[in-house]
């Protein structure tokens, strides 16, 4: 699509025929789809699909990331024209990028939503495309996971967060944003000792051998120094990355169900994703955004963000194959 096309169409999420390529679109107009891309439940030729996943009942505290996915959409249209700083290429440009819209469920009934998940992303990655995951609270994770190791066998994760979420949970009924990592450990989908938790600053003893790198550490070291410590971890298995915005300090992103003082800055986070390139990136999410809690928007934008740095992260190990 050229450039005075562009301009000459309106809602780009509905109107554009090629997946690939700059927006070119008023931001404060038009349908609020991830980047501008287009909305689709057609896969086909399709490379990387983002999906929404507005389930929050899972939360401990404060609710609200049932509306993440809307809020990060509309976040995201500052970004659709320009071809991400510093990675060098064009991940827009390069590769077939289509938003799938959300996840339908039945709001009534928590116990069957992560079954659900797993489905709904399994079916994305059936297709031959890979998935990115705007969440919804942290438990959405987990059916992410189960249908990436479905697809990919055991992964490495990269998890950045405020909190562990390792918390025992033996109730195969029970759906919590605070135990589901615990549960991916005990299924055997997950491989602690080569996955890293990033941002850690609340207390858990129980490890179940994952690698943590807490906040103390990102501010002691340094960020370039902790992407060494997460490739050197991580390897060349196949791994996934999970975003709890809540990693980053509530000064940065303060809209969180669960904020924690202490946390990652905006630049530490992004220059830590930027030299994790290289990884074989299978799949990923950014969760835990909560608009009621945040008059400003900054943590949608900076899980907007988080996104973008996300497929870079995809397509740069896909152009190096």
């Amino acid at each position: 699509m050229s450039l005075e096309d562009a301009k000459r169409q309106i809602d780009h999420a509905f109107t554009r025929d090629d997946l690939k390529g700059p927006s070119f679109e008023n931001v404060f107009a038009g349908a609020a789809s991830f980047l501008r891309r287009k909305y689709t439940k057609d896969l086909a030729g399709v490379d990387i699909a983002v999906t929404g996943l507005p389930f929050d009942q899972a939360v401990t505290n404060r609710p609200g990331t049932r509306l993440g996915p809307r809020a990060i959409r509309e976040a995201s249209l500052l970004q659709p024209c320009d071809a991400p700083y510093g990675w060098g290429y064009d991940v827009l440009s390069e590769f077939a990028i289509a938003d799938y819209g959300d996840m339908a469920f039945d709001y009534a009934m928590p116990s069957e939503v992560l079954a659900r998940i797993a489905e709904h992303v399994g079916g994305i990655l059936d297709a031959g495309a890979a998935c990115v995951v705007l969440g919804g609270d942290h438990s959405v994770t987990h059916g992410c996971l189960r249908a990436h190791a479905e697809k990919h066998g055991p992964l490495s994760v990269i998890q950045f967060d405020a909190h562990t979420d390792t918390w025992a949970d033996d109730d195969a009924a029970r759906v919590d944003h605070g135990t589901f990592m615990y549960k991916a450990a005990k299924e055997g989908i997950v491989v602690p000792e080569r996955s890293v938790q990033i941002g850690i600053r609340t207390d858990n003893p129980d490890t179940l051998g994952f690698n943590i790198l807490d906040a103390r550490q990102v501010h002691r070291e340094g960020p370039e120094r902790i992407a060494e410590r997460v490739h050197e971890i991580v390897g060349a298995q196949p791994c996934y990355i999970t975003f709890d915005i809540d990693a980053l300090d509530p000064a940065f992103a303060p809209g969180t169900g669960t904020p924690v003082w202490g946390g990652l800055s905006s630049h530490q986070a992004a220059v830590i994703l930027r030299h994790l390139a290289g990884i074989d990136l299978k799949g990923g999410d950014v969760v835990e955004v909560s608009p009621p809690f945040d008059t400003t928007g900054a943590t949608a934008v900076a899980a907007a963000h988080v996104g973008m740095e996300l497929l870079c992260l995809w397509g740069w190990t896909r152009r190096a194959q």
